[in-house]
């Protein structure tokens, strides 16, 4: 009897496994260039996805120049926007649903709230100083420990960050490379309410950011309206 309990769950493990295995898979074949067809806007920041919207401006799995009957409704529209602010910044459903419920919390636009409570995360601050190509590798950066905060290494991408709290990167040459690699590529200037200090690779919170000086690629009151419904 005690055989056939261990053969069960082995039986078991081996289930869990290969689910774990499909969870992974699924979550990470998700096409970037699919999503901005699907989406008609570089959500990502890279300049390889205008170059992929100028040659294939029409969604997946539709022809090219061939004219699309389906009219979108009000829900379509507001879904739109959410996953082009989730997308843009790289979190979850779940993510994105709890940061929603602390922007409604705080007194002011809840839109507003939200895309401030987005720019602070250390990932898009890493990303906002240059120190990182695009948010995807500032929270891949931030995970593996490369960056610290206030001389503290911070693994944690989500955190967010106030004024006065400094950015650096640790110091050995494989995580400067990153950096300096990143930076030399960048053409975006740095924030107004950002600085950096290239020589020492450091950046600096000088105040919370306003909604004016955020550039954002959706209509962040239609997903105050989605989540609202």
């Amino acid at each position: 009897m005690i055989k056939s309990i261990l053969c069960g769950l082995d039986t078991l493990l081996g289930i869990k496994e290969i689910l774990g295995v499909c969870k992974v898979m699924a979550r990470n074949s998700k096409s970037r260039g699919k999503v901005v067809r699907r989406l008609g806007v570089n959500i990502y920041g890279n300049s390889k996805y205008d170059r992929l919207l100028k040659k294939k401006p029409h969604t997946p799995g539709q022809e090219k120049g061939k004219r699309v009957r389906k009219k979108e409704s009000d829900y379509g529209k507001m879904l739109a926007e959410k996953q082009k602010i989730k997308f843009s910044y790289g979190m979850s459903e779940k993510q994105f649903y709890n940061l929603f419920l602390k922007a409604k919390k705080i007194s002011g636009l809840t839109g507003d709230n939200m895309m401030i409570l987005l720019e602070r995360r250390l990932d898009n601050v890493v990303y906002r100083l240059g120190l990182a190509s695009t948010r995807a590798q500032a929270r891949q950066m931030v995970s593996h420990g490369h960056i610290h905060v206030n001389g503290r290494r911070c693994n944690i991408p989500s955190r967010s960050l106030n004024e006065g709290h400094e950015v650096s990167v640790k110091d050995n040459d494989r995580s400067k490379k990153l950096v300096r690699d990143a930076l030399s590529s960048n053409n975006s200037p740095t924030p107004v309410w950002l600085s950096l200090s290239e020589d020492k690779l450091v950046g600096r919170v000088e105040r919370s950011p306003y909604r004016t000086d955020i550039s954002c690629v959706a209509n962040e009151q239609m997903v105050v309206e989605f989540y609202s419904k």
